[in-house]
């Protein structure tokens, strides 16, 4: 059972045998992150760079998110002084506003110290890795398209319980797509900082749905202090799910949208966020913005969305409080997909159900490959947008499949969500 994670431990040591020295740099070394972090972006900055470095290494899922954790913990509870820069103050900022910063570069390698010699300790007795119980298979696939640059992100954590080493026997997992405007930071920020706010928030394990939401607006004011210090001026819209048990919560800011199908049917979970809706316009004007229309509707007119993170110039009438929807989970849903809006703005929700079930019939159910379809679909449909999407599959595709074949006249259409399946949580 274990014998995966021991060769995968036995090789890690292989290659690195000690720790690094004092000037040597950790192997991740390189990429585009901050040279200095505000103490509370280390969490999130310390597991986004040993995420993307062991799945790269192909450490086993449950493994790595371990593994992460109680290297991350580690740190966090050790004596961060000899990081610190005290008195760092920011652009046009008085002595009363300076604040302390941690250098990212030794303490990225102190982190990278930390996880060999957690990884020592583990091949000599490794813990017991508790799978989950719950039934997914992630489907994803994002293209720049035609578009210059690529500013999309998403991630995907069903190992969520591992990497916060939550312990009892509630079943969690998170997905998101980030959707960047004006550049990639806002998006990049997002992805490395919001599931680890979730995770954070006080009211986390009592109300999941809330923390959610909060979570939101956490990263959102995190992300604007970063921006007014590193002149950063791009937001992004954001969507969220969030599977407890049999409960899904979801979050979001801006058009990229979350939609559910179960038996054949779409199921509509939410209504994104654009200038036109009524609720926004009366939002926007009561601030003093104002919606004109220039080849799409705009807010004061120049971003064609009404909330996302970041976009630190167009504050407050581009909102950081997300909206947000929780459901009860029947086991008869087929699947969870999530996209930005270069998909939905080519395709269709109703769409979705047909362009699935064609490729899952020509594919024998294999569904790995099911966002890549969708993907092309929404190219063919001419889209010209970064694309991004992630498809989760709640039960066997090859069942969806057979269901359908037992059952021809499956309706299509698309529902509204009442009753007590849906609770709805508009923040205004």
């Amino acid at each position: 059972m274990a014998g995966p994670e021991l060769a995968w431990l036995a090789g890690f040591l292989q290659d690195f045998p000690g720790p690094l020295g004092p000037t040597e740099p950790p192997p991740w070394t390189g990429a585009s992150h901050a040279a200095w972090l505000r103490p509370e972006e280390a969490e999130a900055e310390l597991i986004d760079r040993a995420r993307g470095f062991l799945g790269k290494r192909g450490a086993p899922p449950l493994l790595a998110a371990s593994l992460i954790h109680a290297s991350v913990s580690g740190i966090l509870q050790s004596d961060l002084s000899d990081f610190k820069k005290q008195n760092v103050e920011q652009d046009g900022a008085s002595d009363s506003e300076s604040e302390t910063l941690l250098e990212a570069a030794p303490l990225q390698r102190h982190f990278f110290n930390k996880l060999v010699e957690v990884c020592a300790e583990w091949q000599k007795e490794l813990p017991a890795l508790k799978p989950s119980k719950r039934y997914l298979q992630i489907s994803i696939h994002a293209t720049r398209n035609t578009r210059r640059k690529m500013e999309d992100r998403h991630i995907s954590l069903l190992e969520f319980n591992q990497l916060f080493g939550l312990e009892d026997d509630v079943d969690r997992s998170y997905f998101a797509v980030y959707d960047g405007h004006g550049g990639i930071e806002a998006a990049n920020y997002a992805a490395v900082h919001l599931h680890v706010n979730l995770a954070r928030q006080k009211k986390f394990l009592e109300n999941p749905a809330e923390a959610l939401r909060e979570s939101f607006q956490k990263t959102d004011e995190m992300f604007l202090s970063r921006a007014r210090k590193d002149k950063l001026r791009g937001g992004s819209t954001a969507v969220s799910c969030f599977l407890v048990d049999d409960k899904l919560h979801i979050a979001w800011l801006g058009d990229s949208q979350v939609m559910l199908v179960q038996q054949g049917k779409v199921i509509t979970l939410m209504d994104p966020h654009k200038p036109e809706r009524e609720d926004e316009r009366q939002r926007i004007e009561g601030l003093g913005g104002c919606i004109t229309y220039m080849d799409c509707w705009r807010v004061n007119g120049t971003l064609a969305v009404s909330r996302a993170i970041g976009d630190l110039l167009q504050k407050p009438y581009i909102s950081g409080c997300a909206d947000g929807a929780s459901f009860e989970l029947t086991g008869r849903e087929d699947y969870i997909l999530l996209a930005c809006d270069g998909f939905f703005d080519a395709i269709q929700p109703v769409e979705v159900v047909d362009h699935v079930l064609e490729h899952l019939t020509q594919n024998d159910g294999d569904g790995l490959r099911t966002a890549e379809k969708l993907v092309a679909a929404a190219k063919e449909s001419g889209s010209t947008d970064n694309i991004t999407v992630l498809v989760l599959f709640l039960r066997e595709p090859k069942d969806i499949v057979a269901d359908c074949l037992r059952d021809p006249k499956t309706s299509l259409a698309e529902e509204d969500v009442s009753g007590p399946f849906f609770s709805f949580i508009a923040n205004n």
